[in-house]
């Protein structure tokens, strides 16, 4: 049987490079925060939840756009835009994907930028509905390793990495009895946010049936 979790902490990324920098288009800030900002109407935007950000690298210069309500935040620059969301869940996914690709394409509309690669990560804390979060993560500690100490290990960690996927295990360290899983991949330029979001699907299915657990909701 699968260890019975939830997930009581989540949060997933999607980071789009374009292929061109374009300082540039950040010569008009203010006709990118309005058309982004008309494009988000729907979702009841409030101006003093957009944010320039004009420190850092220049690379890292641009407009952070939250909605507090849908736990969303979208930043916009020169060479970049990354969208983010907490604890969402696959019942959110079409609103999600709707938010981000209109908010995208308007971006797009006044700066002319050509989006990239693509990569998405997607982090959740994953608590055991009874037994320790080790339950979970003591098949994966190496046996010439685990055997070193009398004591079982309190906690451990591991990070692998292909070309274009990355998955760390680990105890967590903000949810109490919880494991953390992230699990990271690269999309070519072509991939929609709709493929995206199947493949991730897909990725965390196979996951957790590695880890051999069953999210458990209220």
């Amino acid at each position: 049987m699968p260890h019975p979790i939830t997930i009581p902490v989540s949060y997933v990324e999607l980071v789009i490079q374009f292929q061109h920098p374009n300082v540039k288009a950040f010569d008009d800030r203010a006709g990118i925060l309005q058309a982004i900002f008309e494009a988000l109407f729907p979702w009841s935007p409030k101006l003093d939840d957009v944010e320039p950000v004009t420190t850092g690298k220049l690379s890292d210069h641009g407009l952070i756009f939250r909605l507090p309500l849908k736990q969303i935040a979208m930043f916009f620059g020169p060479a970049f835009c990354r969208f983010s969301r907490d604890n969402i869940d696959w019942g959110e996914a079409e609103e999600t994907l709707k938010i981000f690709e209109v908010a995208l394409a308007a971006f797009m509309g006044i700066t002319g930028q050509t989006p990239g690669t693509k990569n998405s990560a997607v982090a959740l804390h994953l608590q055991p509905k009874d037994g320790s979060f080790m339950d979970i993560l003591t098949p994966f500690i190496p046996s010439q390793i685990a055997c070193i100490e009398q004591d079982g290990p309190a906690t451990m960690a591991s990070v692998v990495r292909w070309g274009k996927r990355k998955i760390t295990l680990d105890g967590s360290s903000s949810v109490a009895n919880a494991a953390f899983l992230r699990f990271e991949r690269e999309f070519e330029t072509a991939a929609t946010f709709t493929s995206i979001a199947q493949q991730v699907l897909e990725d965390e299915k196979q996951l957790f049936s590695i880890l051999d657990v069953e999210e458990i909701r209220p």
